[in-house]
């Protein structure tokens, strides 16, 4: 897995942890260790995840000195995870579209479309799915 932001490597890992969902793509958790220093820090927001519990969210910034990008509340992670998700504590999820990019075994992911949820699509995942216009009732 590979992100960048701002021409920059963000985050590198060969571990991370796929979580499917009903109606969406998978999403992607890498380890905190995983992103380069300095990338991430605290944004304001939370929400609530039914079967996960309470996420707080990441600003992620990349690039060098003036060019230096800064994607707002473009990441999420639960410091607690409610039973049967303890595995994403240290764990990092990212909205794909905010990033310039993001890779699953050398292959760029598509975004998930809308802006709530933060599904990767790859070549070997079909929809329909939840996020584009009059999919939020289903």
């Amino acid at each position: 897995m590979v992100v960048r932001l701002g021409g920059q490597v963000v985050a590198e890992t060969r571990e991370s942890w796929r979580v499917l969902e009903t109606s969406h793509p998978p999403g992607y958790y890498l380890p905190r260790a995983s992103f380069a220093a300095g990338v991430l820090s605290p944004a304001p927001g939370r929400s609530l995840c039914e079967f996960k519990g309470q996420a707080g969210y990441l600003d992620v910034s990349g690039g060098e000195g003036g060019d230096r990008i800064v994607a707002d509340a473009a990441a999420w992670f639960y410091r607690e995870p409610w039973p049967g998700y303890e595995m994403l504590a240290d764990h990092v999820s990212l909205y794909p579209g905010a990033m310039d990019s993001c890779e699953v075994d050398g292959e760029r992911v598509q975004p998930q479309e809308g802006a709530f949820y933060g599904g990767w699509i790859t070549s070997r995942i079909v929809g329909p799915f939840k996020g584009g216009p009059g999919t939020m009732g289903w």
